[in-house]
Formats: C-alpha cells, structure tokens, sequence
C-alpha cells in the first residue's frame, strides 16, 4: 500500500455523520478544503494587517497577487468585470493554496478529486448564466449566435455554441483535476521506484540515482503545474465571465 500511487486519492471519513440516511461524513478531502481556507485567509489578512507604505515581501507577494488577477479580469472581461473580482480571486486563492498544500508529503490534494474541480467549475457556469439572464434577460441568448454568420448557417452555428456552451464546465473541471491526478501519480511511481531499488544493495542505490533525479525534476515540474493551472481556471473563469458582460459576439 506504500508503493501504490492510487492510495493518496482515497478518500476517508474522519468523523462519520449520517443524517437521515445521507453521508455528511467529515473527511480528509473536507479537512484539506478547510485548511485551504484558512491557510489562504491567514496569509491575505496577516501579509496585509499592517500595510506599510514600504510593503514587506509578503506583503509584495498579497499585492501582487491581487494586481495580477485584477489585470487578468480586465483584460479579459473589461473594467464591468470587477464586480466579480471577490469570486475570481477567491478561485485562483484556493486552487493555487490546494495545489500547493497538495504538494506535502502525506497531504492530501483536493484538486486532484474530479467533485472538486466539478463544483468550482459549476460555480462560475452558473453565475455566467444566472447573471447574463438577470443582466440582459433574453438578450442573453445571443452568446449563442455569434456576430455576421449567415443566416443559412445560424441553425448550425447555434447548435455548435450550445454545445459547447455545455462542454465548459467538463473542460474546466477535467483540465485541472488530470493534470494534478497524473502529476501525483507520476511523483508517487518514481518515489516507490527509489524504495525499490535501495533494497537491492549497493547497486540498487546507484541505479536509484535515475528515479531520485526524476523525481527532483517532478517535483519542480509540478510547483510549477501548480501555479499555470490556478491561472488556467482563473483565465477562463474570466472569459466565460466576458459573456456574461457582453453576450453579443
């Protein structure tokens, strides 16, 4: 069970609770979501309690952080975008923050669970359509109809925009939950081949220079996956939120 690069992704109850037959069972996936929170909250409010006119690094590091997603949203969705400043840098906070507990030996990676990623990407579908229908009611519609298609080709064209309208909140949640479910797997195969070899004597030591250097090179790899897919979600968030803004396009 050591060596198995599956057993990491198990979920367990920590404190089982049933109430009325459903399981609300606080579980090492709740506990790491909570301590996401709070590891993310600590950090913003203690790296900017005191806000000095000469920021500290942490301090440079809250700022910088909030300049990036800000710019981000701007770009992306225009300055209306703003008004879901709060949701999107909350996204791209957590996610960065799971990703990044994730990568302690013996965490547990909340991303790397499809329900997860799942419910985040539902969250911003469902503020792009309950705002874009709240915003602009039918008019919201013409997300699906893009701008100078011929009218012999608008059935077609709608089918497709609906469609992958449809497919967003699967692309969204697959992309983040793959690549931290593979990088994981990966990092867990070359550690195991490291406790393999080493039992071999001498030899097996030598020959566990490859995995050891593999397993180096990963582990960047995947601090480095940790951040590009927090900004992945957190640029499509924007771009899906756009539509909301301006459905005609």
């Amino acid at each position: 069970m050591a060596n198995d690069p599956i057993h990491q992704f198990h979920i367990t109850n920590l404190i089982p609770i049933e109430i009325g037959g459903y399981d609300f069972s606080f579980t090492n996936s709740s506990l790491f979501m909570v301590a996401t929170v709070v590891t993310a909250g600590a950090f913003l409010y203690l790296t900017t309690a005191s806000r000095g006119q000469v920021p500290s690094r942490m301090q440079s590091v809250s700022e910088l952080s909030y300049e990036f997603v800000a710019n981000m949203l701007r770009e992306s969705a225009g300055t209306g975008g703003m008004r879901f400043f709060p949701l999107v840098f909350s996204l791209f906070m957590f996610i960065l923050t799971a990703n990044m507990l994730g990568m302690f030996p013996y965490f547990f990676t909340v991303t790397s669970q499809i329900i997860v990623t799942f419910a985040l990407a539902m969250l911003v579908i469902s503020t792009v359509v309950i705002y874009g229908f709240w915003k602009h009611g039918l008019k919201f519609l013409g997300v699906f109809v893009p701008q100078g298609v011929p009218a012999i080709l608008v059935p077609l064209v709608v089918v497709i925009e609906v469609i992958s309208f449809l497919s967003r909140p699967i692309s969204h949640s697959v992309r983040l939950f793959a690549v931290m479910l593979a990088g994981h797997i990966a990092l867990k195969v070359f550690a195991g081949f490291i406790v393999s070899l080493s039992g071999f004597g001498l030899l097996g030591i030598g020959g566990a220079i490859m995995p050891l250097l593999m397993v180096i090179a990963l582990t960047g790899l995947e601090f480095l996956m940790s951040f590009i897919q927090a900004y992945v979600f957190t640029i499509l968030t924007c771009m899906y939120l756009n539509d909301a803004l301006h459905p005609s396009h």
